[in-house]
């Protein structure tokens, strides 16, 4: 069942396994309201658990750099709009690993690692990738990195 994620009220329902339960439901609660500011939507997660297709989606994704995530998934998200597919998975670990994916251009299309405020790098991802650091008044600091998408999912 999918719930609403509320920007304003920030809740940790459902991230409540994490060691950084309240930086990750910051980093949830910041990805809603960038929804809700551009594309005027509403951000709703669903567990894991009934999801495995989003998780599965992610995960074959990731191996285009022989990635996976040794963390536990907690919630999915999924978003259409603007003829862009968007698909949220968020770790018991405080990781985020988003995709966004154009369906008409091709040249648009990548994934992106948001880490909570609090946690290490994932071992996976520390030799691959190097971490920008950005302010946000819901999750504190988010650190994150990105890589473009090569194949057709």
């Amino acid at each position: 069942m999918a719930t609403k994620v509320d920007f304003v009220n920030v809740s940790t329902a459902g991230l409540e396994s994490s060691p950084v339960v309240d930086a990750l439901a910051g980093l949830r609660a910041n990805e809603a309201r960038y929804f809700s500011n551009k594309y005027k939507a509403d951000f709703e997660v669903s567990p894991a658990s009934e999801t495995p297709e989003l998780v599965a989606y992610v995960a074959k994704i990731l191996l285009e750099r022989d990635i996976v995530i040794a963390s536990k998934p907690l919630e999915t998200a999924e978003m259409n709009v603007d003829g862009i597919r968007w698909t949220f998975v968020f770790f018991e670990s405080g990781l985020e690993v988003n995709v966004l994916y154009t369906v008409a251009d091709a040249k648009k299309r990548a994934v992106g690692f948001k880490l909570s405020m609090g946690m290490d790098v994932p071992e996976e991802l520390a030799t691959k990738f190097k971490f920008a650091r950005q302010k946000s008044k819901l999750a504190g600091e988010i650190r994150g990195s990105f890589f473009v998408i090569k194949g057709e999912y």
